[in-house]
């Protein structure tokens, strides 16, 4: 089972449409083909992010749905735990804890729509930035 860190844009986007990569790859999580890696403070980015009121009209769960969703995304998760910090290695300070948690998770893939950001770090520790399309293509072959 290949372990990925999925970047909040691929939660945000998996939930906003159905016919994205980004909802396939939430698909194969849950279906237990790809395990999800997380640290608390990652898992709380998702919480805070999914439950802003922008994203409640756009994704349109209730506040009972998104938290059933997010226990159960929990459930399925491997927990990190962030032993070393590597900060600061990207110029998005926010976007220090998926690289955070791709390094000390040892993931096989760190799984975002902003690959530029994170691409010249996590080279440095070996880590494959990729997008869910990306992801899916490997995934199948």
């Amino acid at each position: 089972m290949k372990r990925i860190v999925p970047d909040t844009n691929v939660l945000t986007a998996g939930l906003r449409s159905r016919n994205g990569a980004s909802f396939a790859v939430l698909r194969l999580v849950a279906d237990r083909q790809l395990r999800p890696l997380v640290t608390t403070a990652l898992f709380l980015e998702y919480e805070a992010v999914l439950a802003r009121p922008e994203q409640m009209v756009v994704h349109g769960l209730s506040a009972v749905e998104l938290n059933r969703l997010l226990a159960g995304l929990a459930a399925l998760a491997e927990p990190v735990e962030p032993y070393f910090l590597w900060r600061p290695q990207l110029a998005d300070p926010k976007d220090e804890m998926v690289l955070e948690t791709a390094v000390n998770g040892r993931a096989d893939a760190l799984v975002t729509y902003n690959r530029r950001d994170f691409s010249v770090a996590a080279g440095r520790f070996d880590i494959p930035v990729i997008s869910p399309v990306d992801l899916l293509k490997g995934f199948r072959a």
